[in-house]
Formats: structure tokens, sequence, C-alpha cells
């Protein structure tokens, strides 16, 4: 069985952060569940491109709101809290803090090893532990 709790993810080498979002990453590929699972908070009032070419992304919105909008279509939907939404079609999006931060959990499938960064078009790359 594991057990973590969020304040021994904080200050680890498990939390990635950039000026628009902060990923605490809770259970990762070395944890070997078939996917991994973050608590994210995004910053307020940031812009951020993301295109998930390689993951899938399931996230559900506990506090905050923002909204998310899809490249291919320009539709733009509000998040608050008790939000969810799933990229089921690699979808390439905006994702934007609102007027306070938004805190996120996230579920990536195939999981993440916790060493990814986006690249130049927002894509993780498929990393094997």
């Amino acid at each position: 069985m594991l057990v973590k709790s969020l304040e021994e993810i904080i200050g680890s080498e498990d939390v990635t952060s950039t000026e628009n979002w902060s990923s605490r990453r809770l259970l990762l590929n070395k944890d070997n569940m078939d996917f991994s699972l973050h608590d994210t908070i995004i910053r307020a009032g940031t812009e951020t491109h993301i295109w998930y070419k390689n993951h899938l992304e399931a996230v559900y919105c506990i506090e905050g709101d923002g909204e998310i909008e899809t490249v291919e279509d320009g539709k733009v939907y509000p998040i608050k809290a008790g939000t969810v939404y799933a990229l089921d079609q690699h979808d390439e999006h905006y994702l934007r803090g609102g007027k306070e931060d938004m805190r996120m959990i996230c579920v990536f499938n195939p999981p993440l090893t916790g060493k990814e960064t986006h690249d130049k078009d927002g894509v993780y790359p498929l990393l094997k532990k």
C-alpha cells in the first residue's frame, strides 16, 4: 500500500513549478499505478498553452476559477470548483487562471515520471521511468 501526504511532497523533487503553475506530483510512474496523480496550482491571471499529444489527462477543479479554450474550435469553457474536464482527444488548449488561483487534481495516462517539461508546443515527451 502507498500512503503519501501533500506535506511530504511539497519541497521535494516531486514538485515542478513555472511562473504559471506548480504541480505537486503525488503518484508517478515509479509508483506502478498505470496513471499519475497531481495536485496542481494554476496561478491567477496566467495563460498556459498545453497540448498533450502523448498523454490523456482528466482534471478536477477543487478551488478557484479560470477557463480552458480549445485551439481547434476556439470554444471557451469556464472552470470553477466542482468542474471536471477530460482531454480525451489530446486536445490542444489554453488554460487560463482567473481572478484567483485554481487548485486542480490531475490524472495522466500514461503516468508521468516527474521529469517532464512542456516543449515549445506545450507537449510533454513520453518518458520511460
